[in-house]
């Protein structure tokens, strides 16, 4: 399996993508024209101490969503000036996806952009959050808000480099990948589904075979469609319902909020007779397989409240990504007036009573089937 995948993007930016170790590929990628490496992480990758980043300067981020505000961009930008960084300063984000889309914006915009690149230290920024270029920061709740689309130079993707994920942050990779599998690839949805968790976190084949077909999905969609235009409105599959739990429901993790908002359109593909419910059911209960949450835990009402301010809404209409098989997926652009018939389903009639022909609010079951 190949070692380095090169991306040329619709616009002629170039990107390349290496999987390897981390130790060993790492100073190798860094370009030579730079006057110093400054290497942006956060507390938990800092304490590890990896000895091969030793040799550069650093600035750490504090941990959690709470980091991705102008707030805390704004103590980086002054890190950086306090460091004497200029535009040859060379930035790496070490971390998980908050890192990466902390170091992407602040390289894009400190001196109107410096050269950077990412070495993801957690499975779903090597899958998902590290691979496209897009760097988004977080407004009053709202995830991404405010973003560019830039590419980084590198991506070193070294599966060496998880082995102290916890399961859980494990769990919240394989979301993605999943998510990934039913866009474009039916045999790494087939590998999720025949493979335990416990096969995929230790069989280092196994694990680096579903890293690569991950990228390789999702960049040969962004090579076409770099700026979410089109084609690279599919990325988004189960994010619109993902992103509004998030904000819901303080406790969910970005993968597992995924994991559910994948399981919710899937049921409503499938309601509006787009996805066999057979399928809908096997995505369902793999990712329940893999030890991710499939029940949504927050008000469909509310969540709808939040989807309307979602970035992915242009007036008043919002691109949902359906799909129609494992491998398949179509951008639909839906009114936001049918979100509720789509996704609120009307509670199942106790046996004492008749159905009511056209139920009350107060009738209505909030959440989705099972």
């Amino acid at each position: 399996m190949e070692n380095v995948i090169d991306i040329v993007c619709d616009e002629g930016v170039r990107s390349r993508i290496v999987i390897g170790s981390a130790q060993e590929e790492f100073a190798g990628l860094l370009p030579e024209q730079v006057s110093r490496v400054i290497i942006i992480t956060d507390a938990k990758v800092h304490v590890n101490n990896l000895a091969f980043i030793n040799a550069y300067d650093h600035i750490v981020i504090g941990q959690g969503e709470s980091s991705k505000t102008f707030v805390k961009i704004e103590e980086v930008y002054r890190q950086l000036l306090a460091m004497g960084a200029d535009r040859s300063t060379f930035l790496v984000g070490m971390g998980g996806g908050i890192v990466t889309d902390i170091t992407g914006f602040v390289a894009s915009t400190y001196m109107r952009g410096v050269r950077f690149g990412f070495l993801p230290t957690t499975l779903l920024a090597q899958v998902d959050a590290s691979i496209g270029g897009k760097n988004g920061v977080n407004l009053d709740g709202y995830k991404n808000i405010i973003g560019t689309f830039n590419q980084p130079e590198f991506v070193l993707c070294a599966p060496d480099l998880l082995g102290s994920l916890s399961d859980r942050d494990f769990r919240a990779g394989l979301a993605e990948v999943v998510k990934t599998a039913i866009i474009g690839d039916p045999e790494l949805f087939a590998l999720t589904e025949r493979h335990t968790f416990e096969e995929i976190r230790n069989d280092k084949a196994l694990l680096r075979e579903i890293i690569v077909r991950s990228i390789r999905v999702k960049m040969a969609i962004v090579e076409h469609d770099q700026r979410e235009h089109g084609e690279r409105r599919k990325l988004n599959l189960g994010h619109t319902f993902a992103h509004a739990m998030e904000k819901s429901v303080s406790t969910l993790s970005h993968g597992e909020a995924v994991a559910v908002g994948i399981v919710v359109i899937c049921q409503a593909a499938a309601r509006q007779g787009l996805l066999a419910a057979e399928t809908a059911e096997r995505i369902r209960r793999t990712i329940e397989h893999l030890g991710l949450p499939t029940e949504c835990p927050a008000d469909f009402r509310q969540l709808l409240t939040y989807i309307r301010a979602d970035k992915k809404r242009e007036g008043n209409r919002i691109y949902l990504v359906l799909p129609h098989a494992i491998g398949a997926c179509e951008v639909t652009p839906t009114p936001l007036e049918a979100m509720d018939e789509l996704f609120i389903v009307p509670a199942a009639p106790r046996s004492d009573e008749a159905p009511a022909s056209s139920p009350s609010a107060s009738e209505t079951e909030s959440t989705a089937e099972a």
